[in-house]
Formats: structure tokens, sequence, C-alpha cells
């Protein structure tokens, strides 16, 4: 392969209940929910009320800041509830599944603008992020660039090269970069691993990468391809939602159906189910956990950029993973810490696992310490595969700072870009919620 970027910096941790290959079932359940939470950066509007029938593909939802970006059902059925929080926040939007598949049918799309009112008619548009901000892109700004990573390395993470984009999927992919390409006058970037057999079609650039976690993140892709400058926008995109793109593009409708890697120590039976975003995850891991009487930490997502959404959420909106692990609360240790920690999972030398032999390992979810002072020791350098200061640009969102948060390169990253950081550090700083929180704060003083 022609293009190849080596990272000497990342993190590698191995744990156990990776997913064995072979989908084993596909999830059909009675409800899925609609999560205005999993859309950062939007005000939603909700446009339908219980009782009302949608179909397939049928908006259900928009962005008041940007009324053309609709966010869809992905199923045909009754809308029975629209569950609001404090200062009538929407939660949640649930729909029973009636099963009829009864879905709108979109017209085919050949020029540029043809397909931006297509993706965003469709709900597609939701998928497409953008730096700076890493909010979903604004449709009146043309990117400088687009980059597609088409991998994931985070740790028990699904292995898209495993009929994740295979087959029909594979068609839907080059038809999703094939419009993509349409919306840029820069180039379109897929990031791929090195041992990828990925075809693309002509003009599409493809690029390999060699490292660890968070080598997968297409921030990570785009700083060691072309990285964004102030003034500049680029878009990113996971393969994976490319797929969906792609197959409105060849079908005219939509289907948001995806292979989902059950992961953990807490799952008795590691695989990949086939599930639609907004699937209860109690359907998902129904009769698949361990048995056991303590609590457990359920995330969609990995475990270091995943979200806590508990037996009770939902299958996120851009994820393709569960992962289960012991919450850990309930664990009292002789001396804490301060043991020699024969099984710790940690990156230091101050215990004796990391002396040992490597092997997988099955942590839990406490934090082993409390937040202090930022200890300047360069920890956050030998995970941060990019050619910025993590924690001078921590330092400086905390003070935000703007002048310094520009020449520290704020608008090339995303909060995930700081999750191995944020796993080795010793302060116990939340340092993703601190960058997430420092870039709605820049956007609303820039905008």
């Amino acid at each position: 392969m022609a293009n190849v970027v080596r990272l000497k910096r990342g993190l590698k941790l191995r744990l156990e209940g990776a997913a064995a290959p072979g989908v084993v079932k596909t999830i059909e359940s009675d409800t899925v929910a609609i999560v205005p939470d999993n859309f950062h950066g939007i005000v939603p509007k909700v446009v339908v009320k219980p009782g009302d029938t949608v179909k397939v593909g049928q908006a259900v939802m928009y962005d008041k800041n940007h009324p053309e970006v609709q966010f869809v059902s992905p199923v045909s059925g009754e809308v029975i509830a629209v569950e609001r929080g404090e200062r009538r926040k929407v939660m949640k939007i649930v729909i029973k599944n009636n099963r009829n598949d009864e879905a709108v049918m979109f017209d085919k799309a050949s020029s540029a603008a043809e397909v931006k009112q297509l993706l965003l008619q469709s709900g597609m548009w939701s998928f497409i992020k953008q730096r700076p901000y890493d909010v979903i892109a604004d449709p009146a700004v043309e990117p400088r660039n687009i980059f597609v990573t088409a991998f994931d390395n985070a740790p028990l993470a699904p292995a898209y090269a495993y009929e994740m984009l295979a087959g029909d999927d594979a068609k839907a992919l080059n038809k999703g970069l094939e419009a993509l390409a349409m919306l840029t006058k820069g180039k379109v970037y897929v990031g791929v691993e090195l041992e990828s057999k990925i075809t693309v079609p002509a003009g599409i650039e493809v690029v390999a990468f060699k490292g660890d976690f968070p080598a997968c993140n297409a921030g990570v892709q785009a700083h060691n391809i072309a990285p964004v400058n102030k003034g500049e926008t680029i878009w990113t995109l996971n393969a994976l939602d490319v797929v969906l793109m792609g197959r409105v593009l060849l079908n005219g409708r939509v289907d948001m159906m995806r292979t989902v890697a059950v992961t953990g120590s807490e799952v008795s039976a590691p695989a990949y189910v086939r599930a639609l975003p907004g699937t209860p995850v109690a359907d998902i891991l129904k009769g698949n956990l361990v048995e056991a009487d303590y609590a457990r930490r359920v995330i969609s997502g990995n475990v270091l950029t995943g979200i806590n959404v508990s037996i009770e959420g939902y299958l996120g909106a851009y994820h393709s993973h569960i992962t289960v692990i012991p919450e850990g609360n309930d664990t009292h240790e002789f001396l804490g810490w301060a043991m020699p920690g024969c099984k710790a999972l940690t990156t230091s030398r101050s215990f004796i696992s990391r002396w040992l032999p490597a092997g997988n390992s099955s942590p839990d979810a406490r934090l082993h310490g409390g937040e202090r002072a930022i200890i300047m020791s360069e920890e956050y350098d030998r995970v941060f595969p990019m050619d910025i200061l993590p924690e001078y640009l921590v330092k400086a969102i905390i003070a935000f700072d703007i002048d310094r948060m520009e020449q520290l390169g704020i608008y090339e990253v995303a909060p995930e870009d700081f999750a191995a950081c944020e796993f080795v550090d010793t302060s116990k700083l939340p340092l993703q919620d601190i960058v997430r929180k420092g870039l709605d704060a820049l956007r609303k003083e820039m905008n």
C-alpha cells in the first residue's frame, strides 16, 4: 500500500471478552428509541406526538439551529412516548415497532445538490461530523477535505474486516464514498489498517495506519494526513455510517441495521449480532450475561469512549459496540491501590503486572483515586499520537484562554482523542468532558 502512516504513540489494552467471529442473530425489539443526547450540539424540535404512525425514514425531529437537518425513525410503527426531563428537555422518542417495514421512498440523486438534499431528508446527514468543534456538520459550509475511518482498534472493538464491510455493504460503502466526493472540491481520504483489503472507487485516497489506539480516530488520521487550520472545515465519518448512506443512495430507502459487537468480561458468549440504533440494551444482552450478584456497567461503545447507558438504556446512534464490565463499587481490597497489583491493568511501572507477560485483563469501572492537580509528567504525550501538547492544551481549556487554545490546536481535536490520556492520567481528571465543554464554549464564543 502506497500511503502508510506509522504512529509510535498510543495505548494498547488487552481485555477479556472479545467477540467471536460470526453473526449469531438479529435483534428485533418491540420498541426503539431516538435519543437526542446522542447527537451532541443540536437543539431538537420534535415533529411527532404519541399516537402518530411513522414509517422507516420518516422525520421525527429536526435541529432548530439547522431545520434542514432531520432525524428519522429506523422502524415503522406507532410513537408511544415523547419523554421530557427538566425544563422540557427531550429525553427520548419511543416508537413501537409494528414490523411491517413500511418505508418512505426517496428519489435517486445524481448531482451534488441532490445528494446533499437526500442525505438531509433521509436523516443520514446526522452521521457527518465536522472539525472544528466535533458536531454535526453545517450543511451551508463546504469542507476542505473529508476523512473516513474504516477500522477500530479500541479495546474489544468490532473487526471491520469481518462481515461489516463485505458483500452488499462493500457496494454501499463505495456508493457512499462516491457521493461524499461530490460534496467537496478537496479529497476524500479513507483510513484503514495496514493489513486491510478494502477497495474504494477511483479518486478516493486510501491511507493505511499502523499503531495503537487512538490511531482509529478520524481526528488523529486527519492530523497525520492534512491537519485542519483555523478558518477551515473538514468532515469526519465512520465507514459503517457511510454504508448506511450508500444503502439510501442505492435503494432509495433508509436501512439502519448494523452489525454490533457484544463484548466484555460480564458477557457469557461475546459475539456479533445485528441490531438497529436505539435498540434496548436489555434486548441485546438478554440471556447473555454472566450470572452475578454485583453491579455491572453497561456501555454503549468501548470502555474508553463509550456511554454508560445502564441495562435500561439504548444502543447509541453512532455505536456498533456494547461492552459490559463489573462496576466495582462493592469491591473492597486490602490496602487498595497500595497493593503490589499482580493483576492490575496499568501502564505504570509501579505495579508488578506491568513487568509480567502481557495477558487479557478483566478490569472494573473504578478510578482508583480522586481528582487532583495536573501533574506535568508527559504521561499524556506517550499515548497521544498528534503533534500537539495535550497537557498544555487541557490547561488552556480549563482556563478558557482562547488564544492559547488556538495556538495549541483546539480546532483539530475531539473528546475521543483524549480517551487514552484519560486512562493513563494520574490526576484522574475527566479529560474528555473537559475537552467537550471547552469545544462547546469556544463554539458559542466564536459564533
